[in-house]
């Protein structure tokens, strides 16, 4: 079993028994080692506790962060880039617990940005076609024209705007000033791609099929939307007094 790894994959956890034990040991049984690092925000079904299980059988690839309630899902993110930060990985990921995000596809966006010369990888569900399954089409829809609308104020050249599968190189995350990242609901994924856009990083796209979660229940609901479309006006506006760091060829 390989235990050294120079990839971290943040999972962030609400309510995620049905599923947790499952990703963990798909991560796992990939051909890549890859470390997993889980943001547990004190649900109440247990998952911590299923979690600490694992760890006695993973000793050196599974971490938790345990939290004192829901935070939101940036604020966790941002404790995992941190830690993740701290502990010298180079390459940083994020994923769903609940199989919407196919493990499979690490090694891709893996590759990437280690060999294809990407700072930023997002398994993207827009780059060819609509590769979305189980979805209502009202959600489709909405999710869809969503990214359109990033897309067009932003005027980032991404399909998937609001996509939360991605992979970071480590620089890209110590450029970015962490502590200063706003939005705590889905508009974070658009505020750090914006972010790392803004300061020169190359951002690529990676097409994956995203399947709606088969267990647990799902996070969204419209304040979370109505962050994004909001948010996204006033990221642009400030954008326009805010200067950005730059990326540093190495």
């Amino acid at each position: 079993m390989q235990t050294s790894s120079d990839s971290i994959v943040i999972i962030p956890t609400y309510n995620e028994r049905e599923n947790i034990e499952n990703i963990i040991r798909a991560v796992f049984g990939l051909d890549k080692s890859f470390h997993i690092l889980i943001i547990e925000d004190g649900s109440p079904d247990g998952t911590a506790k299923i979690v600490k299980q694992l760890q006695t059988e993973f000793p050196n690839q599974l971490f938790m962060i345990e939290r004192k309630g829901k935070l939101g899902l940036g604020t966790a993110y941002i404790a995992g880039f941190k830690w993740a930060l701290e502990h010298q990985y180079e390459y940083i990921f994020e994923m769903d617990a609940d199989f919407s995000h196919n493990p499979n596809d690490l090694p891709r966006l893996y590759k990437a940005c280690a060999e294809e010369g990407g700072d930023v990888a997002i398994g993207s569900r827009y780059v060819s076609g609509v590769n979305v399954v189980n979805w209502p089409m009202g959600r489709v829809l909405m999710s869809y024209f969503a990214s359109k609308y990033v897309r067009f104020v932003t005027g980032m050249p991404i399909h998937d705007t609001t996509a939360g599968f991605k992979c970071y190189r480590r620089q890209v995350l110590e450029t970015i000033d962490l502590d200063k990242i706003r939005f705590k609901g889905y508009a974070f994924q658009i505020e750090m791609k914006f972010t790392a856009y803004k300061c020169g990083f190359n951002i690529t796209e990676v097409p994956v099929i995203f399947i709606n979660r088969e267990l647990g229940t799902s996070k969204m609901n419209s304040s979370i939307f109505g962050e994004a479309v909001f948010g996204v006006i006033k990221l642009k506006l400030n954008s326009w007094f805010h200067t950005y760091p730059q990326k540093k060829n190495k």
